[in-house]
């Protein structure tokens, strides 16, 4: 009988331990540093924001940079050693920054102070780039069946929302009060704790087919011909590449990722002054704003794993997204302030949902030995997008669009609100895409022997090599993703962040999210 306090199993609930702890001091560092910078570091200086802001490079800087090619490690080392080496570094990391912190902050100049933060930052994030693809292979074996996984996701998701009400509250007195070395040893501490839960992790041998790979009884390892010489990295990586481009399932997603970026990309520039202008609030109240999507991202976490057992992923997938859209044209129309908040927590629970729906299905779509590569294509492309919208969206917002004003049918519109309109009638268009241009689901891309916990509109497969159709109709795709000689064909399963972690969230920095190494 399964303990009460296990969740899933009690690998996966030894791993989810590690990323709460973990999840935690990431929050608490990040909005340590932050606030460190503005109000320690550049005290009444005219460049404070742009220092705050390279922070945010920073990290953006690792995951462009590192990401695309970390997956190619990844996919080369063991998983599980890689998340225990990765949790080493970056503690290593945040112990020596503490060490330095201990000096008088007039002991070294302002630029060696921010030249420290933002290299110790940017370690950070780039060992994130190889912790984050290892966990989310390591997840694959850990857990099987859509169903689980997106219960899996949606716990993932609940963990992090809570991380971010919780740690940035801790950071400002820990900071303030006991100081900054104490914010930064606490999370320190917290990748110690996270390596303990990680190591204690019975991680299962990999599931082959029956005869499969194996070689015949007093016979020498594939037919006794020499060991072929290991590829090189830019090949390794161009395989990748070519492997995402010729499956139409994963191009497919990507591109309901970037056009998600766009769309909801203006939310997290632009809504701090909506909450000034059309939701006409003092900006004090701005947190709340922050308090709201935290909960309904829990809210949407917690619910994301039943929905996608009832719906099947492919349908969460674009009937969230369609929700989604309308309910950020609704909330681009409100002018209180309590009806801003409510929108903003209802909208978020169908955009945590569709994060949730899509775990389960990149996780079958990417072959074991590829998903390093797979997420390393996927999540820096997304970010890039993401970074863009936030451009875009400031620059349309003061420039192009700053005299936009005046009503039509009686609808009074101006330039924040008529680009939140905008933003949600392209996620719209969005789940229209992915209604039409998404493949039905159904076995392909499982282990062999895996079954597929999936809802109305999903089956479980019977086993492997045994796909069922969907019911209601919808025609099932059972080709084989190959790699390396044959093209790989479109999977049938997916599962992505679409929303990147800086997407909705306004109230917090980018990145898995969100100012976060990981």
């Amino acid at each position: 009988m399964t303990p009460r306090l296990t969740l899933i199993n009690r690998d996966y609930t030894r791993l989810w331990f590690g990323q709460a702890v973990s999840s935690v001091g990431d929050a608490v560092f990040s909005t340590t540093l932050v606030l460190w910078v503005a109000t320690v570091l550049a005290k009444d200086e005219s460049w404070a924001p742009m220092a705050v802001s390279g922070v945010l490079m920073a990290s953006s800087v690792a995951v462009l940079g590192i990401g695309p090619l970390a997956g190619v490690f990844v996919d080369r080392w063991d998983k599980l050693a890689t998340l225990l080496r990765t949790e080493v570094v970056r503690g290593a990391l945040v112990v020596v920054l503490t060490a330095v912190s201990f000096l008088p902050v007039d002991a070294l100049p302002a630029g060696v102070w921010l030249a420290l933060v933002y290299v110790t930052v940017l370690l950070l994030h780039a060992a994130g780039q190889f912790f984050s693809p290892a966990r989310f292979a390591i997840l694959a074996d850990l857990v099987k069946g859509d169903a689980n996984r997106a219960r899996a996701a949606g716990i993932g998701q609940a963990t992090g929302e809570t991380a971010w009400i919780i740690g940035p509250p801790l950071a400002a007195p820990l900071l303030f009060a006991a100081g900054i070395q104490w914010a930064l040893l606490f999370n320190a501490l917290s990748y110690a704790v996270s390596y303990v839960a990680i190591r204690s992790i019975d991680l299962p041998a990999p599931a082959t087919a029956a005869g499969a790979g194996r070689p015949a009884p007093g016979s020498a390892p594939e037919d006794a011909k020499p060991a072929a010489r290991k590829p090189s990295l830019g090949r390794e990586f161009a395989e990748g590449v070519r492997f995402f481009a010729r499956s139409r399932f994963l191009v497919v997603l990507l591109l309901l990722a970037v056009i998600g970026q766009f769309g909801l990309g203006a939310l997290s520039t632009l809504n701090v002054f909506f909450t000034t202008g059309n939701l006409n609030a003092d900006a004090h109240l701005y947190g709340y704003i922050g308090m709201a999507m935290g909960v309904g991202g829990i809210a949407g976490a917690l619910s994301g794993g039943r929905v996608v057992q009832w719906l099947g992923a492919r349908r969460s997938t674009w009937i969230s997204l369609l929700v989604s859209g309308v309910l950020l044209i609704a909330y681009s129309r409100q002018t209180t302030f309590l009806g801003g908040i409510a929108l903003l927590f209802v909208f978020t629970v169908p955009l945590t949902v569709l994060n949730t729906a899509m775990a389960p299905l990149l996780l079958a779509a990417a072959p074991p030995d590829l998903r390093g590569r797979v997420m390393a294509v996927f999540y820096p492309v997304t970010k890039l997008a993401s970074m863009l919208a936030a451009v875009l969206s400031g620059w349309l917002a003061g420039s192009v669009l700053t005299d936009v004003a005046g009503s039509f049918g009686g609808v009074r519109f101006g330039p924040i609100d008529t680009i939140f309109a905008v933003s949600g009638a392209i996620v719209v268009l969005s789940g229209v895409f992915a209604w039409l241009a998404l493949p039905g689901t159904g076995s392909a891309g499982k282990e062999p022997g895996e079954d597929v916990a999936g809802g109305p509109g999903e089956p479980a497969a019977k086993g492997a090599g045994e796909p069922e159709g969907e019911s209601g109709g919808e025609a099932t795709e059972t080709e084989d993703a190959t790699v390396g000689g044959t093209a790989a064909e479109p999977a049938v399963a997916l599962t992505a962040d679409v929303t990147s972690p800086a997407g909705s969230r306004g109230h917090r920095p980018p990145d898995h999210e969100r100012g976060r190494p990981e």
